[in-house]
This record gives C-alpha cells, sequence and structure tokens, in this order.
C-alpha cells in the first residue's frame, strides 16, 4: 500500500490546533484593506476555527499533520 499523500493546496491554507480543529486565516486580508473601516480589518485580525465537519474534512486531507 503506498503512503498518503498530503494535499498540498490543504498544507498552504490550515493548520491543526492541539485540540484538532482546522485553523484559517479569515478572507479578505491579503490587500485592498485601505477600503475597510478600522473596525472591520481589527475583527479580520487573526486566525478563526473551521466548523467540525469542515475540521475533519481537512484534518484528512492533511493526513493528520500540522504544518
Amino acid at each position: 500500500m503506498p503512503k498518503m499523500k498530503t494535499h498540498k493546496g490543504t498544507k498552504k491554507r490550515f493548520r491543526l490546533s492541539a485540540t484538532g480543529k482546522a485553523m484559517h486565516r479569515s478572507a479578505g486580508t491579503s490587500h485592498l484593506a485601505s477600503r475597510m473601516s478600522s473596525k472591520r480589518k481589527r475583527k479580520l485580525r487573526g486566525t478563526s476555527a473551521t466548523t467540525k465537519s469542515e475540521s475533519k474534512r481537512v484534518a484528512r486531507l492533511l493526513c493528520g499533520n500540522s504544518y
């Protein structure tokens, strides 16, 4: 049986927390932030967790590794 390959697109976008949640960066933070209000930019800071069902799928694509 060959080894499971990590999904490279998922690897770049998610990381697994210690409890197994898939953490991701908020959408719309890479550029064009000058038109956003300060409140909106503040809300988009940091990472947030995906839903439970999504986390399971992401963990499968990452083969249980956190990058």
